[in-house]
């Protein structure tokens, strides 16, 4: 399992950062309501939807909020770590056909305990949909 660890507790530092984007789609959304149970018109009901204040259909805030998880598992810190934490605040929601990009940057790190904590957030277009912090468990470099 070592061999796959993307990045060690002692590679990483401070201001480090790495981002996703994914397009959310129609289909992304059924999907997401299928596997949570989160039926919720809003998301996916086209005509009831458009009876609202956005006015369209939006993708749920914790699909959104998914993609900072692919960060974080896949890119910064990556393979081996243990994500833990996540306190969020919603600020917009998503669209179908909007870019949504995630980015997650190490504000802290823990040598002592091997926890990172990561400053987390989502764009559409450049303007913050959600914003907060996760807490990272990372590997230390195993010893010889």
């Amino acid at each position: 399992m070592t061999g796959d660890v993307k990045y060690y507790l002692e590679d990483l530092s401070v201001g480090m950062r790495s981002e996703t984007r994914a397009i959310i789609t129609e289909e992304m959304i059924n999907t997401f309501a299928d596997i949570t149970g989160d039926h919720n018109p809003i998301h996916v009901d086209a005509e009831f939807a458009a009876t609202t204040a956005f006015g369209q259909r939006i993708a749920h805030g914790a699909l959104s909020a998914s993609f900072i998880s692919a960060v974080l598992g896949n890119d910064l810190p990556g393979l081996g770590a243990l994500f833990v934490e996540l306190n969020l605040r919603f600020r917009k929601p998503a669209f179908i056909g909007d870019e949504v990009i995630a980015i997650a940057e190490v504000a802290e790190i823990n040598e002592r305990s091997g926890r990172i904590k990561m400053k987390v957030h989502c764009e559409v277009d450049g303007v913050k949909i959600c914003r907060g912090d996760a807490g990272v468990m990372v590997q230390k470099r195993p010893t010889s």
